[in-house]
């Protein structure tokens, strides 16, 4: 890993790509219209908005002159999910863009013709989104966030900082669809660092102020939060209550440590967002989703939180810090 704000490489395509007949060809005058749907809030999302419209314009599209972007958020409330996705079919939109994997499985119910670019942080094959990476299936392509390797990095990190853990929590939205296959690989590198892990539950507000109750009462070494979009909408509050909790905690994304959290590792968000938009406008131009790969993550950010880790009372091994790809101070 390259020390300060380097990046590392980028999402490699996996194949190439051909004409794909736009359900609304016939309306070649008309601007196309992309929707954007979204589990999360439009706030939370900032950041990956600027990198999608960054993609959109690296092949020749920009909002206003000749697109236009359709916004659905739905704030972390599932259950919206699919009367959204409706009415963009509904409207309907040249193309969708599907962020998170309770949105992708809406869109995907929604309509069998309309493209779809999802961005999600699980297996698509193992969430039934496509048949395969290489060629996943009619209308339906993206983007995962998920890698194998990720969840074993992270607790790796999370033991560099507090090396004398033993016993560490997980917290995890159990009706996410990145749940259980996210588990499972955290069990198995759990137990491959001689790790004891426990698991708390939290879809709700309400759930998430149980969990950490129940956490204090049993005072674990350390915390390791899941990918979910409940728990990005709730990072708020979840910093603060792991903050009252004093221990050291890892989270999968930055946003968690500009909201004050310790330290964070995983995919490198900006840029498969960048990738979603130039997919976006590949497609717009002509190329058939079944034949663009599902692109898989190969750049990876680590985020720290200095002051955090001064409240604390941690040190910052030397080695952890040069390979950090940004230093929150």
């Amino acid at each position: 890993m390259t020390g300060g704000t380097a990046r590392r490489s980028c999402i490699t395509l996996l194949a190439g790509a051909a004409i794909w007949p736009l359900a609304v060809r016939a309306q070649s005058t008309a601007t196309p219209v992309i929707g954007f749907l979204s589990a999360l809030s439009e706030a939370q999302v900032e950041r990956q908005l600027v990198a999608f419209r960054r993609g959109l314009n690296d092949v020749g599209f920009a909002e206003g002159r000749n697109i236009a972007i359709d916004l659905r958020w739905a704030d972390g409330q599932y259950d919206r999910l699919s009367t959204m996705a409706a009415d963009l079919v509904r409207r309907p939109v040249t193309l969708i863009v599907a962020q998170t994997p309770p949105a992708a499985v809406a869109a995907a119910a929604a309509t069998k013709s309309i493209p779809i670019v999802f961005v999600v942080g699980i297996d698509p094959v193992e969430g039934g989104l496509v048949e395969s990476l290489a060629r996943p299936r009619s209308n339906v392509t993206g983007l995962t966030l998920q890698h194998t390797e990720a969840a074993g990095k992270r607790l790796e990190f999370l033991l560099q900082l507090a090396p004398k853990s033993s016993v560490v929590a997980m917290l995890v939205n159990p009706i996410s669809p990145s749940a259980a296959p996210e588990t499972r690989d955290v069990r198995a590198a759990a137990q491959a660092l001689g790790l004891q892990l426990k698991m708390f539950n939290a879809s709700t507000p309400n759930e998430l102020d149980s969990a950490f109750v129940a956490m204090a009462g049993q005072r674990p070494d350390a915390l390791f939060v899941g990918a979910d979009p409940f728990l990005v909408n709730q990072r708020q509050e979840l910093v603060a209550q792991a903050a009252r909790l004093g221990i050291p905690v890892v989270y999968p994304q930055r946003e968690f440590v500009a909201a004050g959290g310790l330290i964070s590792y995983g995919t490198d968000v900006a840029a498969l967002y960048r990738q979603a938009g130039i997919y976006a406008g590949r497609i717009l131009k002509g190329a058939k989703p079944a034949e663009l790969p599902v692109m898989q993550p190969t750049a990876f950010e680590l985020v720290i939180n200095l002051k955090t880790a001064k409240a604390l009372g941690l040190d910052i091994p030397p080695m952890l810090l040069a390979g950090a790809d940004e230093v929150i101070e």
